[in-house]
């Protein structure tokens, strides 16, 4: 038997998790008011968030750039009536300059028109894969949920039983049919940060990527099966390797569409032979990494972008932050 001691990953912090970040009430009891919208485009206090495209209207550049919430004066006409849809998010629960606590935020999907007029030039909409490691941390739970919520209403416009279209209600947070209700859903995905007994990490490159992006191995949850299960699984369909001793490190949502990555460390097996193999479909290369290593490389690979839990895992375990130059976004 192998007598080493593994070293372990401290579990992560909400501070390392973008988008698993909030300061919103979703104050679930209004949902169910059938005139929630007209009373709530009937208050000045109500702040409403434009997505386009799944990108939101932005206030400030760069950096800088905060959501652009704005009054319901500040929409072009007809906005409420004609947006593609509505969701009520929520109420804000913490004191901010622009913001008082209790503010209603609502989420509109505008239209080609409604953008246009509300564009203002370039860096006008932020995609969340992109920004959601600039926003606040009100910012970054507003858009992560809004964007959830407007992915799984474009692939829910059907009933899965009935094939009549669904009618949206409570808020935008419900679908009904004939036969009842249609809840938004979550897809739990593992992701793992595979360590061999040099404390090495393992990073893979998917075949849907850049030759050059690599990142930790993940995959989804079966029918039926744990999270620690999936880690096993997912390892060794990917790269051939066994793993031991899976520890939860955190999770975060990625709307993209509808993941909830769980994020684990995991042990190469000692006492069984493995060979490192990918498994030539999803995963083209697989590459052992100490910490070294790793920042030598950073000129020659891309990491995972800054809004995903698998760059904070991967510098929780390089101890520290990694500075390159990789686009923002990217692999979970």
């Amino acid at each position: 038997m192998h007598d080493r001691t593994p070293s372990r990953l401290p579990a992560l912090t909400l501070s390392q998790l973008p988008l698993a970040r909030q300061q919103l009430d979703r104050d679930h009891l209004s949902r169910s008011r059938d005139d929630l919208f007209e009373v709530l485009f009937a208050q000045s206090e109500t702040r409403v968030l434009p997505l386009f495209k799944r990108a939101a209207l932005l206030s400030g550049r760069g950096r800088g750039a905060s959501l652009a919430l704005l009054r319901v004066d500040q929409l072009p006409p007809e906005t409420a009536r004609t947006a593609e849809l509505l969701v009520y998010l929520g109420r804000t629960i913490a004191e901010a300059d622009d913001l008082p606590v209790g503010t209603p935020i609502v989420a509109a999907v505008v239209s080609d028109a409604v953008a246009d007029l509300l564009d203002d030039g370039p860096d006008s909409w932020g995609d969340l894969r992109k920004i959601g490691g600039q926003l606040g941390d009100r910012d970054a739970g507003l858009l992560t949920q809004a964007v959830a919520l407007a992915n799984w209403h474009d692939t829910h416009r059907f009933s899965p039983s009935t094939g009549e279209p669904l009618t949206v209600v409570q808020g935008g947070w419900v679908r009904t049919d004939s036969r009842g209700e249609v809840f938004p859903r979550t897809d739990p995905a593992i992701i793992v940060a595979v360590l061999d007994d040099d404390d090495r990490i393992l990073l893979g490159a998917n075949a849907q990527w850049e030759s050059n992006r690599y990142s930790l191995l993940a995959g989804f949850v079966e029918a039926g099966e744990s999270l620690e299960a999936a880690v096993a699984r997912e390892v060794f369909e990917e790269s051939g390797l066994h793993v031991v001793d899976p520890v939860y490190l955190g999770s975060q949502p990625w709307p993209f569409p509808a993941s909830l990555m769980i994020g684990f460390s995991a042990q190469l097996d000692p006492d069984r032979e493995s060979t490192l193999m990918p498994d030539g479909d999803e995963i083209l290369d697989l590459r052992w990494f100490s910490r070294d290593e790793l920042r030598a490389s950073l000129g020659e690979i891309i990491l995972p972008g800054r809004s995903s839990i698998a760059r904070a895992i991967i510098e929780q375990w390089f101890g520290g932050e990694l500075g390159d130059g990789a686009p923002q976004g990217g692999a979970s």
